[in-house]
């Protein structure tokens, strides 16, 4: 995962993770990345300090230290994923299906969540469907 410095073009600066440099150019692209202030999807990467993990790093926990604001940002972002979670039915693989179902009034309208390919959620998207990812949280894992 590469953490990336982020700016969107109203000058908001945040951070996202992705899984590679194509992955952010993907994304992008597709509209999935948008200011974590002001919503705007005209995000860019800033420039950064690279951090190159080696075979030995890869075993050890990774930490990030944190400071009051960042840590009260994490701790909201955590209440909001946990919110989420308890008040969507996990349809999982047959995310894309229900979604559509939903939208087009073939099922009962409720919130869902579920995994769906980067394919699946462009075109959910390109049909008008709206959905978001939710992130991978540090507790996850454990």
């Amino acid at each position: 995962m590469i953490n990336y410095s982020l700016q969107c073009d109203a000058g908001h600066q945040f951070e996202g993770w992705f899984a590679s440099s194509a992955d952010f150019d993907r994304q992008a692209e597709a509209g999935y990345v948008s200011c974590a202030h002001c919503a705007s999807k005209s995000v860019s990467k800033l420039l950064m300090a690279p951090n190159v993990t080696t075979g030995r790093q890869k075993d050890k926990t990774q930490a990030v230290v944190m400071d009051n604001v960042r840590r009260d940002m994490m701790d909201k972002l955590k209440e909001a994923v946990r919110e989420v979670r308890a008040n969507a039915e996990d349809v999982g693989e047959k995310f894309p299906e229900e979604a559509r179902k939903i939208h087009y009034g073939e099922a009962e309208a409720r919130g869902i969540m579920g995994r769906a390919s980067l394919e699946d959620a462009q075109a959910l998207t390109e049909e008008g469907i709206e959905i978001s990812a939710l992130p991978d949280l540090p507790e996850d894992a454990n």
